[in-house]
């Protein structure tokens, strides 16, 4: 028989809770274009209207592992974001500004 997560939840130690939960939040900070799309409740076919594309290219697009910044731009804004592009370094993050001319 299913159990309902919140009575699992509550049988865990607060440790297990906590450790659970921070492993929830590092896979929501790092997640392919496809689960992206999924988490935010969107189609292939809903995401192609907006782009004004196939749905067949939504899928390609999300299967690329290289791609044009502008393209990967406009596919975040028609979720309902924006794209930042940032250097990581030991010392610090640099926000790379350059990319923001693009022309859209």
């Amino acid at each position: 028989m299913a159990r309902n997560f919140k009575e699992l939840q509550a049988k865990m130690s607060p440790d297990r809770r906590a450790r659970v939960e921070e492993r929830v939040r590092q896979a929501i900070k790092e997640m392919a274009l496809d689960e992206l799309r999924s988490a935010r409740d969107l189609t292939q076919a809903q995401l192609a209207e907006t782009l004004k594309m196939d749905q067949g290219s939504i899928s390609k697009l999300e299967r690329r592992t290289d791609m044009y910044i502008s393209t990967l731009r406009r596919y975040i804004e028609a979720m309902g974001g924006s794209l930042q592009i940032k250097a990581v370094f030991p010392e610090g993050e640099v926000q790379i500004r350059q990319f923001r001319s693009f022309a859209r």
